[in-house]
């Protein structure tokens, strides 16, 4: 695969050294996902252009710029949710994110397997790692969702909300909701994957991203806006 003209907005000599830098992994990441050889060179090439950005040096993408894509251009706000899913693909909360973990981020965005969508979904959910989600966590969610200077009423409806929720999806009844219960559900009702907070792009942020990685035919554009 020739490298030297992937990117016009770099000269040969980046171009050489993106390919030099990346080239094995390119291949590796070719097989262990559902991208191309192709889409993997681009979708690293952004990666890229986030790491010529913090200096000559840099081998990196830094946390900061990795939540700063998440709130401008995912538009997904829960700062607890964006640790998550970065411990998540970087398996640790260093302070930069590697090229590695950027792919795996993107295997799991674009995917349109909803199996998948719901073992992601439900991993950062559940953040004791225990493979349950208890009232407390639950609660913890719901609190989010309402706000208002009456503090009994927003109360109330935190309650009442969370509630609903055990109803909805506590379905063999043992007062937590495990992943086999949340699956269920998932699976006959897709709209209610993210009951405990946005994990995923809104469709708008995931069609700018996939044109600036030439990725658009993995875009589900089935998955309605956030």
């Amino acid at each position: 695969m020739t490298m030297n003209k992937l990117d016009a907005t770099l000269d040969d000599v980046q171009n050489t050294r993106f390919g030099n830098i990346y080239h094995d992994l390119i291949k590796q990441m070719a097989k262990t996902t559902q991208f191309t050889e192709g889409e993997v060179s681009s979708i690293l090439m952004v990666y890229h252009k986030f790491v010529l950005a913090n200096g000559s040096k840099a081998k990196h993408m830094t946390k900061k710029q990795f939540f700063h894509l998440f709130l401008v251009l995912f538009k997904i706000f829960d700062l607890q949710i964006i640790e998550r899913i970065l411990l998540h693909i970087t398996l640790d909360m260093k302070k930069e994110v590697d090229a590695v973990a950027w792919v795996r981020l993107f295997s799991v965005f674009m995917t349109n397997k909803l199996d998948q969508k719901i073992k992601f979904t439900f991993q950062i959910y559940n953040i004791h790692g225990n493979g349950f989600l208890n009232r407390e966590i639950v609660q913890h969610a719901v609190e989010k969702f309402f706000v208002g200077e009456d503090e009994d009423e927003v109360n109330e409806l935190r309650s009442d909300m969370v509630d609903l929720l055990f109803k909805k999806f506590d379905v063999d009844k043992d007062g937590v909701i495990s992943f086999d219960d949340y699956s269920q559900v998932v699976m006959k009702q897709p709209m209610l994957l993210e009951f405990l907070g946005q994990c995923f792009p809104s469709i708008i942020g995931t069609t700018v991203i996939a044109l600036c990685a030439n990725i658009m035919s993995k875009v589900n554009f089935d998955k309605p806006c956030s």
